[in-house]
């Protein structure tokens, strides 16, 4: 059969019998045809080598699945095009195998591999593609293709394919919760993701997946913070929302020392009259009974998310706005929530659905939060097109925001409402009046006065809501009313609605005493149609029966027994039950009960007057904004919002140490891309100019990739002009050295360099202020004053090694408490570490060891034997380190300045890192007058601790006390080549700077020595069986070091 008739290229004009009539347009309504090809046609047509007619026939496919037709039939027809290079076809043949795959399994696995070629695919749109097809295969066997493919997208290039990795783990996660730990993994890779497209899904993921897991959140919670912006509006709302319960976990309420204030008002401004009067020593005692508690300080950190979520309020969509609303509620202070008021009203001009949810939440809000919204109070009226669920809130709201100062507005605008044609609107109304009246005293009497001329009112059901409401505010005030009970009373011959009666008998009954000649009366009509009322008019018959006959039986009696005998024998059991108790209450009979003596005070107790509470009062316990608020029930799913903690926790948890000089512009990436890469015809072709950073940091770069050295970038504008305001501070730490002394002790210069580290932990915009005072001392500070010459006076050949075996010799003298082995341990590590290759440098080559020797200006640092050799035919002049942009917790302290390196001359100079126990990167620049070098020196995690002397009991007390998680143990096998004493103590010294312990056993070593910043204890135990495998033991508070130095121990043993 020819397609070519019924698809040719008129497809606008007339058609033949039994052909469809086509649009140009596919959103003309062609596409939705009732008259459809036979299948036979469309099998035809996706069998064709034709692009346009396959996708004519994918359009009318979908076109059928969203019809409700069923084209599952047309599965392996349509499968086969999944390697089409059309992408529109592409496009559709996914969204039909995401529709049919989970009904046709088999053909779907057979499949897969077609899924798989697609991950690999050059186009990012059909990587994705093929992976969201993958992940909506609902079928277990191929769980672990799925988890391998999204672990593959987590890393993918592009940031598209990323979202839909982040998309696809919820599936797999509701597929196989067993891969949850897998699952985790990925998500906290993917929370480190620096672009916005992944952000929202990432987090979304993270809340379906591992909600619990707070941990993860710290390192990206600024990431987040200053990212949302960005994100699109669907990825805010996730975000804000699960922000809203990280701060909640990590920082104090803002609000506590005002509801401090709240529970002692007395105190908070200037004492009652009685603390006056009690003397000064009383209030003494009463101020030390007050909790004591800290002065609130808010955290930079959750500034920070307030800061940056204000924007947001005026985000176009409403869900967003909504979303920073719920969390300035929750989490800001009282002074600022108010913000929130004008972005909520600007909603209430949107969709009815829109409105129905924003008031749902002003409701809640305005009952703590009153005067955030009075000033918008004509924003809440009422419009006639408003609907009835809109009108019903907006009157919650107008009621709880109605004070004495504006209630005479608020009762005109609801005189105005009972007028309207909505019943349940004006019944609505009716009870806002009687709030009014309750919470506001002085309009007590207008209101019930308004209500009892709603009395005489044409429609039963406002007449029958004001006596429910009547009935309410009288038992406040019954004394003073008792022409409105009567009149009340007169009402039963009319009023039918079963409520209104009930609460006109249930008044009667009550205040019986204040209608003494009409109560009777009533209770004589009541028992005449008292087998044609409703149930809950006949119990409150029944106890006007029983009233009237304990006050007034002389009247009364017989009709109270026609009452009871005739509920007797009612259909409803609730009526007779309550018959033949209160027969057996009032009615005394030979037994005589005892309950029948306090029957008066049974039926006649006092009782309190209702509180008429808005329905939203209790609501705000739920997340405003979710599901389980708007229902006022808890959802599926729905996550508590968490309690303010007692003490704040651990701030430092969200520092990250994210290197500066990694973050290069795209601007600059794409000039670096531009440029040639380094070739050696370039580096002949003769001096290049100084002001050309770029091309000589990509040359940095391309040997640093060769020679093991840290990538660099180009420096970008931002970077630019840190570096402008580096070097104002290097003049303005000039001054300051000037006018300093030189007499200043080595013990200031500890003191002020440790200050001065802390100062740098705690600061969060380091780069933005001045280095404090004791920094810049630091910085002046040379090795010559403390009786060393200063290295850049005359070069100085490298340091002498000391031999193999010597060191071994020694290595048994650790008995003694004798400072020997500390210059020792140079020898395993002397040998140089390249830092700066020769041709990268022009002709400067910069090798550096650890000396593994105290650093004088401070012994919190590493020592770091810098050796300098110029090779070039030129001298080397003014060689320096540069401002260092360094993560926070890091700090160094300088080598003094070398003023001119001739040609083929060497320097040593000593400088101190502060690598704060961590083995993060420390970058700096080597600069020299015309040049300047990006270098970084990344220590082994053996070099950040000083040895310890010891003897065994003292170990073995040490090593008890750090156990549980502080101790990581690893079995490994010794070679042959590695069972001799000095072998093992070699290899082990030779890794980590520790101090050998002794021990009476021969295959036992041990080995101690504390961190360098913190002074955390570091305890290694090797048990070298003759047999078997031995076994390593690392004791340490510090897990990451103790955990880090495991795996380089076992690496240099086994080798």
């Amino acid at each position: 059969m020819s397609a070519a008739p019924a698809y040719g290229e008129d497809k606008g004009g007339s058609a033949g019998p039994g052909e469809p009539e086509y649009g140009h347009d596919p959103a003309s309504g062609g596409i939705f045809s009732s008259d459809y090809k036979r299948h036979d046609d469309l099998k035809e047509m996706l069998d064709t080598n034709k692009d346009s007619l396959k996708l004519e026939a994918m359009k009318r496919i979908v076109a059928m699945i969203a019809r409700g037709k069923n084209a599952s039939d047309l599965f392996p027809a349509v499968v086969k095009n999944v390697a089409c290079k059309n992408i529109e076809v592409k496009k559709l043949v996914y969204v039909y195998l995401v529709r049919y795959a989970e009904e046709q399994q088999d053909l779907a696995l057979l499949s897969i591999s077609t899924f798989q070629r697609g991950l690999k695919d050059p186009n990012q749109l059909i990587r994705a593609s093929a992976l969201r097809v993958l992940s909506s295969i609902r079928v277990p066997i191929i769980v672990p293709i799925m988890m391998l493919a999204i672990k593959e997208a987590a890393s993918d290039m592009s940031p598209y394919v990323r979202k839909t990795a982040a998309h696809a783990i919820p599936k797999l996660y509701s597929l196989d919760s067993d891969q949850k730990d897998q699952l985790i993994e990925v998500i906290e890779k993917l929370l480190a993701d620096k672009t916005t497209l992944v952000a929202g899904s990432v987090v979304m993921a993270f809340e379906e997946v591992c909600p619990e897991r707070i941990d993860l959140i710290h390192k990206n919670y600024r990431k987040l913070c200053n990212l949302l912006i960005d994100v699109e509006e669907w990825g805010q709302v996730v975000i804000i929302s699960m922000l809203t319960r990280y701060a909640r976990t990590q920082f104090l309420s803002p609000t506590q020392n005002e509801s401090l204030l709240e529970e002692n008002p007395e105190k908070a401004f200037y004492g009652s009259e009685e603390d006056e009067a009690k003397g000064p020593g009383s209030e003494e005692a009463t101020t030390a009974a007050l909790p004591a508690r800290k002065p609130y300080v808010m955290d930079p950190d959750h500034r920070l998310l307030l800061r940056n979520t204000k924007p947001l309020l005026q985000s176009r969509s409403a869900a967003v706005v909504m979303a920073v609303a719920q969390l300035y509620f929750h989490l800001a202070p009282k002074a600022e929530v108010g913000v929130i008021a004008k972005a909520l009203v600007r909603l209430l001009r949107s969709h009815s659905e829109v409105q129905y949810v924003v008031l749902q939440n002003v409701a809640t809000m305005s009952i703590k939060r009153r005067g955030m919204f009075e000033p918008y109070l004509k924003s809440f009226y009422i419009r006639s097109t408003d609907p009835t669920q809109i009108k019903i809130l907006k009157l919650e709201v107008l009621t709880n925001l109605a004070n004495e100062t504006n209630i005479p507005t608020v009762l005109r605008e609801f005189q105005t409402y009972i007028r309207s044609m909505d019943k349940d609107f004006v019944a609505a109304t009716i009870q806002a009046i009687g709030r009014c009246a309750t919470n506001i005293g002085r309009v007590r009497d207008t209101c019930l006065n308004g209500l009892v001329q709603l009395l005489s009112n044409r429609d039963e059901l406002v007449v029958a809501e004001s006596v429910v409401v009547i009935k309410k505010l009288l038992q406040m005030q019954p004394a003073q009313h008792g022409e409105i009970i009567k009149h009340l009373a007169k009402l039963t011959d009319n009023i039918q609605v079963p409520m209104a009666r009930a609460s006109i008998l249930w008044l009667i009954g009550e205040y019986c005493e204040h209608v003494p000649k009409i109560a009777p009366d009533v209770l004589r009509k009541m028992a005449k149609s008292f087998t044609a009322e409703e149930d809950i008019v006949k119990l409150q018959v029944i106890n006007l029966a029983a009233k009237l006959y304990l006050t007034n039986s002389k009247q009364t009696k017989l009709l109270t027994q026609y009452v009871l005998s005739l509920a007797k024998y009612d259909q409803n059991y609730d009526i007779r039950d309550r018959a033949r108790f209160t027969r057996q209450l009032i009615v005394p009979s030979e037994q005589g009960g005892a309950l029948s003596r306090h029957a008066k005070k049974l039926f006649l107790a006092p009782k309190p007057a209702p509180v008429l509470e808005s329905s939203f009062k209790d609501r705000d316990h739920f997340q405003l904004g979710s599901l389980s608020h708007l229902l006022n029930a808890k959802a599926t799913g729905y996550q508590e919002l968490p309690d303010w903690p007692e003490e704040a926790p651990d701030p430092s948890v969200r520092n990250v140490e994210v290197p500066e000089w990694t973050k290069c512009s795209n601007r600059e990436k794409r000039k670096e891309k531009e440029k040639p890469f380094y070739s050696d015809s370039e580096g002949e072709s003769g001096p290049t100019e100084s002001a050309d950073s770029g091309e000589e940091i990509g040359r940095a770069g391309i040997l640093g990739s060769r020679l093991g050295l840290s990538p660099t970038c180009p420096l970008s504008s931002s970077e630019q002009s840190e570096e402008e305001s580096g070097k104002r501070k290097m003049k303005k730490r000039k001054k300051v050295a000037e006018g300093q002394g030189e007499g200043s002790s080595s013990d200031e210069g500890s003191d002020s360099s440790s200050s001065s580290s802390e100062s740098e932990r705690t600061s969060d915009t380091e780069e933005e202020q001045v280095e404090p005072d004791s920094w810049r001392k630091k910085t002046v500070r040379t090795l010559g004053r403390e009786g060393v010459t200063p290295p850049s006076v005359q070069p100085v050949s490298p340091p002498t090694i000391v031999s193999t075996s010597l060191a071994t010799d020694l290595e048994g003298l650790t008995l003694t408490d004798s400072p020997l082995v500390p210059s020792v341990m140079l020898s395993p590590l002397c040998s140089m570490t390249e830092l700066l290759h020769r041709v990268a440098g022009e002709g400067l080559a910069v090798d550096y060891t650890f000396s593994r020797q105290p650093f004088s200006g401070d012994p919190h640092m590493v020592s770091v034997h810098i050796h300098f050799s110029n090779s070039s035919e030129t001298p080397i002049k003014g060689l320096h380190v540069g401002t260092p942009k360094l993560p926070p917790g890091i700090s160094i302290q300088e080598f003094p300045e070398i003023e001119s390196l001739a040609p083929g001359e060497s320097a040593t100079a000593v400088m101190g890192i502060n690598f704060c126990d961590s083995t993060q990167v420390a970058n700096f620049q080597l600069c020299t007058q015309t040049r300047q070098f990006y270098v970084s020196i990344q220590p082994p995690v053996g070099e950040l601790m000083a040895p310890v002397f010891m003897s065994e009991n003292e170990f073995k007390k040490e090593q008890g006390k750090l156990t549980g998680m502080s101790e990581i143990t690893e079995k490994l096998t010794l070679p042959d080549t590695c069972r001799s004493d000095h072998i093992v103590v070699q290899k082990v010294t030779t890794v980590a700077n520790l101090g050998r312990v002794p021990c009476g056993t021969s295959d036992e070593y041990r080995f101690a020595g504390r961190t360098l910043t913190s002074g955390s204890l570091v305890l290694l135990t090797l048990d070298a069986r003759p047999t078997g495998a031995a076994q390593l033991t690392v004791n340490s508070e510090k897990m990451v070091i103790g955990t880090m130095l495991v795996k380089d121990v076992v690496q240099a043993l086994t080798q």
